[in-house]
């Protein structure tokens, strides 16, 4: 029996930018799209352009996506307005954005309360700006607000507003649960109802987490007819957030009910990124991962109890309903930790390294891992520092230069102008084929500096870093148990005086290439995580690009 198509719609990048206490870049935006992309989402909503500079600055630059549409979101023509006059949707259309979704109101009681317009002149609104987007040539979607509220009061009136945006062309009628009130009973009904009330119609479901329900709601959802579900990641949004769509996928692909009915854009390899791509998003925030959330957290595969422990070794179905490796997840048991090697080799295999199970190396990499994440660092976010380890411990990287020595100044002072300004200067020792170099740069900040006196001169090397930009900079700070029980290099005891904490620093680079990649870099002093994660970024452009070994530092 062939399978329906179920098309997943992640809002993160609007839904999720409402969360309190977040707020992306849009270098951060350009990350998680592609990330989703990697996964097989169907569409990434960017934003609202032209509500914001950040939104503004990234449609006018989306990255590239391989699977992925790229989808916009607006609102329906103003009242009193036409909508080949509105500056809204004109916003919209000057974008490249291929698809648009626009939130129209579907409840009367908001048509008179918060429009104040006359509930047919709603109507004649929703179905103008759709036919306009659609005589535009894009994907026309209409987000139906607080439509289950709405049909709860006035069933007929929510109805004719989303057969208004259908018959005007709108490819997707998504139904809104605004305020994440309903319960699943209900939305099992009345999208039932709908989908009977209007033959053809492509229903959505956009549920919000008010009552811990917004997963089951979209799953009730899709059981009755839905065959577009929206979330975003890690559940993200604004007061209780939104449908976590992690967990919708884990499901969604997991789970025989849907599993068996229903296909989705995310292939096995997609679904085995999805713990990477949930942690991901955490260290862009710079928060801890939910260790118990479904699917992708650290305890979601972790087993204590002596009982269940033997239970899970014989047969891990007793006490685990997925295998954790199909969600790039790993099992713990008490004390021995069995992550299993089949996460490392798919990870090697990413990024272009094939090893036999067998290999000894695989067991030395997968302790090395554990070892340094232990002591902080996270490879989730830093693909780059993540092959370069692989590839050091593989013995694959040569030798380009040696760092000698850096010295980071910061001077606060009065300029000439009697103007207060703080100056960064660093200094930096490198060899280069046992040639000794010394550069010196400035900077609006250590890290600047650094950065610019790293870079100034590397000899030969120059040419190959000439279009090195550093795009972005994110630190946080860990708190760490006793990394000196930890096997490892002999600078571990001092990282634990005082209260233990370690600076984790993760850099985003870029190159006139268009590639990006992530490098992270641990330490107790910022300025030195920081230079771990700079030179790991030259050294991986180096070894991208082919650049001939060096003959090491001088004796």
């Amino acid at each position: 029996m062939s399978r329906e198509r179920l098309y997943l719609f992640d809002t993160t990048l609007r839904d999720g930018a409402q969360t309190r206490g977040v707020d992306f870049s849009v270098e951060d935006k350009r990350a998680i799209a592609i990330a989703l992309d990697k996964i097989g989402v169907d569409y990434v909503e960017g934003g609202w352009p032209g509500a914001n500079p950040t939104d503004t600055a990234f449609f006018a630059d989306p990255p590239a996506l391989k699977r992925a549409t790229f989808t916009a979101f607006g609102m329906t023509r103003r009242p009193g307005r036409s909508a080949d006059n509105d500056p809204g949707l004109a916003g919209l259309t000057g974008t490249a954005a291929p698809a648009i979704c626009i939130v129209g109101k579907s409840w009367d009681f908001q048509v008179k309360v918060a429009l104040d317009i006359p509930l047919h002149e709603n109507v004649e609104i929703i179905g103008d700006s759709i036919a306009h987007l659609a005589a535009k040539g894009r994907e026309a979607m209409l987000d139906a607000e607080h439509f289950f509220d709405g049909y709860k009061a006035n069933p007929a009136y929510a109805m004719e507003c989303i057969r208004a945006a259908w018959a005007a062309g709108a490819k997707w009628v998504v139904l809104c649960d605004t305020n994440g009130g309903t319960l699943p009973h209900e939305v099992e009904r009345i999208v039932a109802d709908v989908a009977d009330a209007v033959p053809g119609i492509r229903l959505g479901i956009h549920a919000h987490n008010d009552t811990e329900n917004a997963v089951a709601n979209s799953l009730a959802a899709i059981r009755s007819g839905a065959r577009q579900v929206q979330g975003t990641l890690n559940g993200l949004g604004e007061r209780c957030g939104n449908a976590n769509l992690v967990s919708l996928i884990g499901t969604l692909c997991l789970k025989p009910d849907f599993a068996e009915r229903f296909e989705t854009g995310i292939t096995q390899d997609g679904l085995r990124h999805l713990t990477q791509t949930s942690r991901l998003l955490d260290e862009i925030l710079n928060r801890s991962p939910n260790r118990h959330a479904a699917y992708v957290g650290q305890a979601a595969f972790a087993h204590k109890g002596g009982l269940h422990v033997s239970a899970v070794l014989k047969d891990p179905r007793t006490y685990e309903h997925v295998p954790p490796e199909s969600v790039g997840n790993e099992r713990h048991v008490l004390i021995s930790d069995q992550a299993g090697k089949s996460n490392i080799l798919a990870r090697l295999h990413d990024v272009g390294i094939d090893l036999d199970p067998k290999d000894p190396r695989v067991d030395r990499l997968l302790e090395t891992v554990k070892e340094r994440e232990y002591l902080g660092y996270s490879y989730d976010g830093a693909d780059a520092s993540f092959e370069l380890m692989a590839r050091r411990v593989l013995g694959q990287i040569p030798d380009y230069f040696f760092v000698e020595s850096f010295k980071v100044l910061v001077e606060r002072r009065y300029n000439a102008r009697r103007e207060l300004v703080t100056v960064s200067e660093a200094i930096v020792r490198t060899q280069v084929d046992g040639n000794k170099l010394l550069s010196v740069g400035e900077g609006n900040g250590p890290v600047n500096a650094l950065d610019a006196a790293l870079r100034q001169d590397l000899g030969k090397y120059q040419r190959y870093i000439e279009d090195l930009e550093l795009v972005d900079f994110k630190v946080r700070i860990l708190q760490l148990g006793n990394a000196a029980a930890v096997s490892g290099p002999a600078s571990v005891d001092r990282w634990q005086a005082g209260t233990g904490a370690v600076t984790r620093v993760l850099i985003e680079n870029a190159d006139g290439q268009g590639n990006r990649w992530f490098t992270v870099g641990v330490s107790p002093n910022i300025v030195e995580a920081s230079f771990q994660a700079l030179t790991d970024a030259i050294v991986y452009k180096l070894y991208r690009d082919g650049a001939p070994a060096g003959t090491g530092p001088a004796e």
